[in-house]
């Protein structure tokens, strides 16, 4: 019995001590998984409480980035030309622009690329005062349009729009007046039309305004917005941006699959938008509708339509200079 005893004891301790020992190694298996996530900085070119953003914002809330090992945190620059400086000069490792930005920084010598394009549509859209008459892009002659800025994308995509109609910006009176008098100054009758985005339209919509909306890509193909990366992360890291495209598409993929589920979540990752779920989930709809579909890949950019809107900012001298067309994308990371 006494030696029965002294065994169990002794069996006891020796458990005791390969438990101690398992929990120790647990512990520092844990601490390696978290030591191995890595940081990184995602550079948005306006607040990320935007609809817009909400494949970034999903990605984060619904705990893709950190499946892949990514502890994101997103800093709001000022603008996409200043997101894609940023990049470009390694202050950030990835960005949100369009796809329009790298034609328009890389002549500069801010050396980024398109690494995914959310959606085969186009971000801006024509919206105009049913009331008042306006049906067509020639009906805005001598009419007062807002612009969110006049080297702002959804501007330049207006001036496409007018140009395919034979028209000028001097046909028309366009007023820069910021993202929320953008849409505001219309909801007051200040002016007839707005070169808008879904968020805004989303906004004019939920006021009942009657309106006519004409997506910028039926007469001018501009783009969607885009994932940037720099050329040197993209060669020396092009792990991390895979990892950083494909959590991204899965925000996207949710926000196409179920906007008003995507809405809710996305309000708790923005809480100053507490209560207006309705608001962001018609924004999504739009954002389905009018921007997010159309790839044969999720995320591919398509170079066609890269050279060609290339060749209109070159013709209307929005860029000092072309620049090859496989200098501005790729879709390694989409395949």
């Amino acid at each position: 019995m006494v030696i029965g005893s002294f065994r169990r004891r002794a069996l006891g301790r020796a458990l005791g001590r390969t438990l101690a020992a398992v929990g120790v190694a647990a512990s520092m298996l844990a601490g390696i998984g978290q030591a191995a996530a890595q940081d990184v900085t995602y550079l948005l070119p306006a607040p990320q409480s935007l609809p817009a953003f909400g494949p970034f914002v999903l990605a984060q809330q619904r705990g893709y980035f950190k499946a892949e090992g990514l502890n994101v945190t997103f800093q709001v620059a000022k603008g996409g030309v200043d997101v894609a400086k940023q990049v470009g000069a390694g202050n950030a490792v990835i960005g949100g622009g369009i796809g329009d930005t790298s034609i328009i920084v890389r002549p500069n010598g801010v050396p980024v690329k398109t690494v995914a394009l959310l959606g085969g549509g186009a971000l801006m859209q024509l919206v105009m005062d049913k009331d008042k008459g306006l049906h067509t892009v020639k009906d805005l002659k001598g009419k007062t349009i807002t612009v969110l800025a006049y080297q702002d994308t959804t501007y330049f995509a207006l001036l496409g729009m007018l140009a395919s109609q034979g028209m000028t910006k001097s046909d028309v009176n366009a007023q820069a007046v910021g993202p929320v008098n953008v849409w505001k100054l219309f909801l007051s009758g200040q002016s007839e039309a707005l070169a808008s985005v879904p968020d805004w339209t989303a906004q004019i919509m939920l006021a009942k305004k009657n309106i006519e909306l004409i997506p910028s890509d039926q007469l001018f193909k501009s783009m969607a917005q885009a994932i940037i990366a720099s050329d040197d992360t993209i060669k020396k890291n092009p792990e991390l941006i895979q990892k950083i495209v494909r959590a991204t598409l899965k925000g996207m993929k949710d926000i196409m699959a179920d906007p008003a589920a995507a809405a809710a979540d996305f309000v708790k990752a923005t809480p100053e938008l507490a209560g207006k779920e309705d608001y962001v989930a018609l924004s999504f709809k739009l954002y389905n509708q009018y921007v997010y579909g159309g790839q044969k890949v999720l995320g591919e950019m398509d170079e066609a339509r890269l050279s060609a809107l290339q060749d209109f900012y070159a013709k209307e001298g929005l860029i000092r200079s072309k620049s090859p067309v496989q200098d501005l994308y790729t879709n390694q990371f989409v395949k």
